[in-house]
Formats: structure tokens, sequence, C-alpha cells
């Protein structure tokens, strides 16, 4: 099978962190094909950046369904275009925070998450809300530093992650903690063996989930507001959906 993974943003750096992540629990025959939009936003840290972000999604989601993709993945925490794209796909489209949040539950009753600037706190929320597991987080944290930091080469935005998991650990009575961002895909592992808990990456999460939909034969339903956008003349920039 091959799954489509889009890093919303622009950087190429952030792209292969996310891939290697996808490519390290893929199962074998499947393929993961890594993309990010040619413009747009370096990184997404706000409703603003999420709107520019969601057209580029869309369009990769329509590139690869024209490729016969057997699933997408919006490889950003915010989950921008989540819906839209699911009405402009006919394969599974999972964002990454709802797969992790997802993943949460099944091996722990509460969980916390560990993000990047403070502001996003506030989306996450909006998150948890939406998708129903506000009761399951016991609490945010933010390393208050840009998503771009985590791709410096310092080390320092890695370390902050490290430290605010281990406060989450000791202070916050949750099962899990849930990794806030797409970039922070590598250190899940490490950080599962180091605290002894489920530390969960969105990005591998929703790799297992596409596959196990796959397998199970399910696509995203046509039965209902998801199904494929109504046929309508579009204008300018937005005339390849037509």
């Amino acid at each position: 099978m091959k799954i489509q993974l889009i890093n919303p943003n622009t950087s190429q750096a952030m792209t292969e962190t996310i891939a290697t992540a996808a490519r390290a629990v893929a199962a074998r025959g499947t393929e993961i094909i890594a993309v990010c939009p040619p413009q747009g936003v370096p990184s997404i840290e706000g409703h603003f950046d999420e709107a520019i972000a969601a057209i580029g999604v869309l369009q990769r989601v329509k590139q690869g369904r024209e490729t016969g993709v057997d699933g997408h993945i919006i490889a950003c925490f915010g989950d921008p275009g989540l819906l839209a794209a699911r009405e402009l796909a006919d394969a599974p489209v999972i964002g990454i925070a709802e797969a992790a949040m997802h993943m949460a539950t099944l091996v722990a009753t509460r969980f916390s998450i560990v993000t990047t600037l403070p502001r996003t706190l506030i989306i996450a929320r909006h998150l948890l809300h939406q998708y129903g597991f506000e009761r399951h987080c016991a609490a945010l944290h933010a390393i208050d530093l840009p998503v771009l930091a985590l791709e410096d080469g310092s080390g320092v935005a890695q370390q902050k992650v490290r430290e605010q998991c281990l406060l989450a650990k000791r202070q916050d009575g949750s099962g899990a903690i849930v990794l806030g961002c797409g970039g922070m895909a590598d250190l899940a592992r490490e950080l599962t063996h180091e605290l002894a808990m489920p530390v969960i990456d969105g990005v591998s999460a929703a790799v297992k989930m596409i596959e196990s939909l796959h397998g199970l034969g399910l696509r995203t339903s046509k039965h209902g507001d998801l199904d494929f956008p109504l046929a309508k003349p579009l204008s300018g920039v937005f005339s390849e959906f037509n």
C-alpha cells in the first residue's frame, strides 16, 4: 500500500524527520510518500498559519488521490484542513493530533500533551473538545520554543521536550504523553524507554491507523457531510480544484 504523508509546512528538513519516523513503523510493503507544499508557511503556529497551510494540504490530497494512494496523513498537530481533505479524498485521511489522542486513550485513562509555543496550547484544547478527549487530558505543556527550533541542530528544543515530559510524568497523574508537534516525531521511542511510560507520536500512530483501515477495507464515507465537494466553478488560484 501507499501512504501519502503530508507535512503542511514548507520545511524540507521537517518533512524528512517526519518521513523517517513514519518509515520506522510502517509494515513491510507499505510505501511512505512524504511531501510538503511548494509554497505556504515555513512553520504552523497559529490559526492564520493553519488557514494558509490547509490549501497546500488540499492540493497534495488532490494529487495523492489522482495517483491512487491508499491513505493520507496530515502531519501537523493542528490537523489543518482535515475535514475538507476528507471531502476531497476517498481514501482515509488521518490527522496526527487525532491519531495520537486516540492511541493515548487505548493505553492510558489520562494523557498529557507536550507541544511547542504556549499559544498552540489553546489550539490543542480546541481539538481535545472537538474530538471528545477533553476529559482524558490531564494537562498541557509547552516548551516555549518555535517549531523550527526542533530542526536547528542545537538539541535545545529536544532537551526542553524531555524536561517537559519528565515534568508531566511527575505532576500530572497521567499514564501517557502525547507529543504535540510533527517535528517531535523522532523523540517518541527514546522518551518511552527513558520515562518507562507511553510517549506517543501522532505520525507513527497515524501510519498504523491507515494500515489498519486499509486492512479492514474501510475508506472515507461518502454518505453525508464527507461526500465529495459539490461541483461549482472555482476561480483564480483555486481553479486547479475544478
